[in-house]
């Protein structure tokens, strides 16, 4: 090389780290860069490169969608971008928004159904939430499993409802194979049917096998389940009725009223959690035939009808005691 030529090299190099490099460097640093606030976009189904790239500069986290593209193209893997929803952190590398985008990083929607909810207010709560789109139907009384579900944001009701739906024919499915030889009920759907009652009548976790061993002494013998929520459900759907039972809704046939005749209503009551399904498929071996209302928060058992009538005397006295009817 002459002495010329590597003057000329040593001035170029020069000229590239003092103009060339901030040139690079400022995309470089765009496309790396870590951030602070947040931003949810959009991405539609079919959307380009050039499309998500306009959509991120609308939302003010790149300063150029050309830049953008060009970066993504020399950086990027080239994998598709997935639709959904993201949610893009301001100031965060432009790298880091393309790889969320192929990787389907999407913001999740979380839904919780808690246990003993009716199917009424299932679809309440779906329909409530403007996150998830389109009608939605009450799903069967029983047919959903109370969970906390992940959705993607603009996922659609009624698929929401079947994919609950599934999760409790898978649930009821493993319960059902590991059934005790104590429990009393015959099928799956009768399964779910008492374990809706058992829901309604007791809140406490330690309860629940207990309660499903009184009923289903009860069913074993012929007795009558006299369940209260069973006179409530077709008067509200399940809903809470907010006052005392009537003396003529007790004597109301509705095919749930488990007060007129022995056996279970004529379906579930509620949608039961998986404790409940497993207490009546696993009941607590007890000689139990009766409960009732402790005031506080529990109950007290019985074996003999003396025994129930007394506690329900303590009941009645403690709830006068406090200014209650």
């Amino acid at each position: 090389m002459t002495r010329r030529s590597t003057r000329a090299a040593r001035t170029f190099a020069v000229l590239l780290v003092v103009f060339g490099l901030p040139l690079f460097a400022a995309p470089w640093w765009s496309w790396m860069r870590p951030g602070t606030r947040t931003h949810d976009v959009a991405i539609p189904p079919g959307t380009t490169l050039g499309q998500a790239a306009q959509r991120l500069y609308d939302a003010d986290l790149i300063g150029s969608s050309g830049q953008f593209r060009l970066l993504a193209r020399i950086f990027g893997s080239g994998r598709p971008i997935r639709a959904g929803v993201y949610r893009f952190r301001e100031g965060l590398g432009w790298g880091a928004y393309l790889r969320q985008m192929q990787a389907g990083e999407v913001v999740a929607l979380r839904v919780t159904i808690p246990e003993g909810l009716p199917s009424v207010l299932v679809r309440e709560r779906l329909l409530a939430d403007d996150r998830l789109t389109g009608p939605v139907d009450t799903p069967a009384e029983g047919s959903v499993l109370p969970d906390s579900y992940d959705f993607a944001i603009g996922s659609t009701r009624a698929a929401a409802v079947r994919r609950m739906q599934a999760a409790m024919a898978a649930e009821l499915a493993a319960l059902w194979a590991k059934r005790s030889p104590a429990t009393v009920v015959r099928t799956p759907a009768d399964a779910v049917t008492l374990a809706s009652i058992v829901e309604k009548e007791t809140a406490r976790p330690e309860e629940r096998r207990l309660i499903a061993g009184v009923y289903s002494n009860r069913l074993r013998t012929g007795m009558k389940l006299d369940a209260d929520p069973t006179v409530i459900y077709p008067i509200t759907r399940g809903k809470p009725l907010g006052r005392r039972i009537l003396k003529s809704e007790l004597a109301r046939d509705t095919g749930y009223n488990t007060y007129l005749k022995p056996g279970l209503p004529k379906g579930p009551i509620a949608n039961p959690g998986r404790a409940s399904i497993a207490a009546v498929l696993d009941p607590a071996p007890t000689k139990a035939l009766y409960f009732v209302a402790d005031g506080r928060g529990g109950h007290v058992f019985a074996t003999t009808l003396a025994e129930q009538n007394a506690n329900v005397a303590k009941w009645f006295a403690l709830r006068h005691a406090r200014g209650e009817r």
